[in-house]
């Protein structure tokens, strides 16, 4: 996500959403503080939802689930994290919701928490947070309305700006776009406003966000006529051609350069920040198959733009996203996503496995089709250690059990270790600060008690006494962390305990007020 220093100079000018104007707390400067009641585990960990009232969505199914859930949980602070932390998207993230002008469209603003603006892939993965409870529902309060809601609007900032990563409110919101500090001295081609978008880093990952959350609704209400309704077919066929377009290589045959659909440069210090080459990032050879991602899930550059996870996210959700085409009567746009989605299977396959003397075959983070190869993972989702998680890949796959066993090591750069929580972490907040959102991944992907036990308890154990998850958190001290109001991370944590009470629902009966024993 963005940097912490300018997160919080925009922090200062967000615009009050329609909950806080009815003197609601501002969560952001409520979510610094403690409250009552407490959890009175050794933890003592906070209550952090806010009032009824207060909240952004109320969902009567997600209040059912908390209640269920938590008591099948017998560890005081475990539930207290969870009670906070899974309902944090409807609590506290839903901006706004309602209809695009004229039309019975769906419409639903989702931010991120501290940053006031919608991502595509956060808001897809906040969604995601509440698959398990989905089904079909045309009612304007159901999970169902919040879904189509994103989709539409992923829909028409795709089809606005298909290069951008991050994006101001829908006009009919009325709520102000937000400044973004950072983003005020970039260079991006194609050209964008900053009215309607708040930043533009092309990520791959997006794009295949817009076709996970597309598919999780499908799968979940098999509601096939709504994509037909609106500008999902017109949005597809925008991602494939910016698909197609970044498969093109740096160097023609001929060797001519060849001219790019996007660049991208920032005046910054942070070399993450922006990109080689003049915005053209490092070169990228021809037939490869790959598609280039300028930027990663972190929102910071690649160093080879053939970045493995975004493909596999890529070709995952394009192929299962295919189905609602063939659905809607599409055959052609469908044989098209199908085709595409193969190939950069066989692309990742011949392109992405590299041998090592350490570990045998692995996935490599980054290639550029030449001999580069960037062996680590970011926390971030997409990355390699999530790749069972969202369905690209068996978690018994013996290629990625021998790439896990190298990430969840000190071979893998960005593998922080410390007393007090180990976890993949990344460039975007730097060497020493583990990523909670990382050590949920690795029990999402675990079948191992001992590990999934040992992960709980490190998470358990730094939230620094706020009971949130956070976005990073400083290996050797829990008060050195970033971001309390991260509702992606949260929601994940909360999707994390609904899967261990459906699969290993021993493991919340047991006690994590032990002290930390980091391995």
């Amino acid at each position: 996500m963005w940097s912490n220093t300018n997160m919080k100079a925009a922090v200062a000018t967000l615009i009050a959403s329609p909950v806080l104007a009815m003197n609601c707390s501002d969560y952001y400067n409520y979510a610094l503080e403690p409250h009552g009641p407490f959890s009175g585990g050794v933890y003592n960990l906070s209550y952090m939802r806010p009032d009824p009232i207060c909240r952004t969505f109320n969902s009567s199914i997600v209040e059912s689930t908390l209640n269920n859930v938590s008591a099948n949980i017998s560890d005081p602070d475990l539930k207290r994290l969870f009670t906070n932390s899974y309902p944090s998207t409807v609590d506290t993230a839903i901006k706004w919701k309602g209809y695009a002008a004229g039309s019975d469209e769906e419409l639903t603003f989702v931010i991120t928490g501290d940053i006031n603006a919608m991502w595509l892939r956060d808001s897809a993965n906040q969604m995601q947070s509440y698959l398990p409870l989905l089904t079909a529902d045309n009612s304007s309060n159901s999970l169902a309305s919040l879904y189509r809601g994103v989709i539409n609007l992923q829909a028409r900032y795709l089809l606005l700006d298909p290069y951008c990563n991050s994006f101001q409110p829908p006009i009919e919101s009325g709520v102000s776009p937000s400044p973004n500090p950072s983003a005020s001295d970039d260079t991006v081609f194609p050209n964008y406003t900053n009215t309607s978008v708040f930043e533009c880093k092309y990520e791959l990952d997006s794009l295949a966000a817009f076709l996970e959350v597309s598919t999780n609704y499908y799968n979940a209400t098999e509601d096939f006529t709504f994509f037909k309704k609106y500008s999902w077919v017109q949005a597809v066929e925008t991602v494939l051609e910016v698909a197609q377009n970044m498969t093109v290589p740096t160097y023609q045959a001929n060797g001519n350069v060849s001219v790019l659909s996007y660049s991208f440069t920032r005046l910054t210090t942070r070399s993450s920040e922006t990109t080689e080459n003049d915005g053209k990032g490092n070169p990228f050879n021809n037939g490869t198959g790959l598609i280039r991602s300028f930027f990663r899930p972190s929102d910071d550059s690649t160093i080879f733009q053939g970045f493995i996870p975004a493909n596999m996210m890529f070709s995952r959700f394009l192929a299962s996203s295919a189905t609602i085409a063939e659905a809607i009567g599409e055959s052609d746009l469908c044989n098209r996503m199908t085709t595409m989605a193969s190939d950069l299977r066989t692309a990742i396959t011949a392109h992405g496995i590299v041998e090592t003397a350490a570990y045998g075959q692995i996935y490599a983070y980054e290639v550029d089709g030449y001999m580069g190869q960037n062996i680590m993972d970011d926390a971030n989702i997409p990355s390699l250690l999530a790749a069972p998680f969202f369905g690209y890949l068996d978690v018994n796959d013996p290629v990625y059990q021998n790439t896990r066993k190298l990430l969840l090591s000190a071979n893998n750069p960005y593998f922080m270790r410390g007393p007090q929580i180990s976890a993949i972490g990344g460039a975007h907040d730097g060497p020493g600060f583990a990523w909670p959102m990382a050590a949920i991944v690795r029990i999402l992907t675990s079948n191992d008690d001992a590990e999934i036990t040992q992960q709980l308890q490190e998470i358990v154990s730094t939230t620094d006494g706020l009971g949130l998850i956070h976005e990073s958190i400083n290996t050797f001290n829990v008060s050195d962390w970033t971001r309390q109001w991260f509702s992606w991370a949260n929601g994940l944590f909360g999707q994390m305990i609904l899967d261990l009470d459906d699969r290993k629902p021993y493991i919340l009966q047991q006690s994590f007020q032990g002290n930390v024993s980091v391995g």
